[in-house]
């Protein structure tokens, strides 16, 4: 459990980086905060189900990635991003886009610990 712990959560903060990486520079050329937020988080899922999956999760018992994995990843994937979104967009309209671009990592951190128990106990089982 610790190791797995460890992965996801290096894993985890590469995710973040490149996701907010995308939404800052995104925003600051001028996209919407909802669509910014998106390609976000699809650059950061990218790279994120495939490690945890072939890394993180990995081991005696678990199946390989496939299509089971994928499908499971990407239901749970719409549904924090929804709630990711929102949160952004609520801090953007109420106090402004440097306010989304600090509140994002929080937001996308706190989601994180749901994450880590829908990864182990759903999606990569």
């Amino acid at each position: 459990m610790l190791r797995q712990l460890v992965g996801f959560g290096l894993v985890g903060g590469a995710q973040l980086v490149l996701d907010w990486a995308c939404f800052v520079l995104l925003t600051m050329a001028g996209m919407p905060v909802v669509p910014a937020n998106l390609v976000g988080r699809v650059a950061g899922a990218s790279i994120g189900f495939w490690l945890n999956g072939r890394y993180t999760f990995a081991g005696p018992g678990r199946p390989p990635l496939g299509r089971r994995q994928a499908l499971r990843f990407a239901l749970f994937w719409l549904v924090m991003s929804t709630a990711s979104t929102g949160a952004v967009q609520l801090l953007d309209a109420q106090q402004g886009l440097h306010a989304a671009w600090l509140g994002k990592p929080l937001v996308d951190g706190l989601l994180a610990a749901l994450g880590f128990v829908a990864s182990k106990f759903w999606i990569y089982r």
